[in-house]
Parts: structure tokens; sequence; C-alpha cells
């Protein structure tokens, strides 16, 4: 009697990557886009990628979707990828730049400003360090 290893499979086994892959023959680059035809209205939607692979949909990479061309008679409409972040504009960096700005300033006391309060407009808050408040328990 002989003793036997594990049992090995005639055919070697491949690991299947969780990538999908560019459907255009022979390119195996990552797919960025998915193509799919509406035959009704002569028309190619390239978008950007689905979430589930379809049978009837068609995955591109960068280069294959950049190129694409339709048949003659039909239209090309390509669909903007609205889930991307979107680089921040400079308003946008103005706008955080102030507010960090503003954050480090020293409060204005209202005690300072003539207030009658010197807690600050809210009867509830006991006490202020920079941007945290202590406040009093509501049932006091």
């Amino acid at each position: 009697m002989s003793r036997r290893g594990p049992l090995k499979s005639a055919v070697p086994s491949n690991v299947v990557s969780p990538v999908r892959r560019c459907s255009r023959t022979a390119c195996g680059r990552p797919a960025v886009a998915t193509l799919t035809y509406v035959y009704a209205d002569s028309t190619a939607v390239l978008g950007p990628l689905a979430t589930y692979a379809e049978p009837h949909c068609y995955d591109l990479c960068a280069e294959h979707s950049e190129r694409l061309t339709a048949p003659r008679g039909w239209e090309v409409v390509r669909l903007a990828d609205t889930s991307a972040p979107s680089r921040p504009s400079g308003d946008d960096l103005e706008a955080l730049a102030n507010a960090v700005r503003e954050a480090a300033r020293p409060q204005q006391r209202t005690a300072q400003s003539g207030g009658g309060n010197a807690r600050g407009a809210d009867p509830m808050e006991v006490a202020r360090r920079g941007h945290l408040r202590v406040l009093r328990s509501p049932d006091s």
C-alpha cells in the first residue's frame, strides 16, 4: 500500500482575478468603462464601469474606451462618471482656508463687547475652551 498525497487535478488551476478585464480580444488591461448597445435607437452608450458584469454589456479599458467608434449611422453617447470624486476648485480651497483662519482666531467674549451674559448667548453654557463647550444639565 502506497500513501498518496492530496489529489491533484490534471488541469492546472488559474486563480481568477477579482479585477474585471477589458472585453476586447487579447487585451488584458483592467476595465474602466462599460459599453452597452441600444439597437432600437442605433446608439452605443459608454459609461462608468457597471457594478456587475452583464452578459450583454462589454467592459473596456481606458485605451479602448477612448478609441471607441460606432458603425455608420449610429451615435455614441459618453456618460460622465459622477461617482468619481471631483477635484476641489479654487473657491473650495479658499473657503476651507477662511474657515481654518476663523477657527484659529481667539474667541471674543460677549462680556467684552458689552453683552449682559458673560458665558455667551446660550444660558446652558457653563464654560468654554477653544471650540469646546461645557453645558449645564437640563435638569438643573
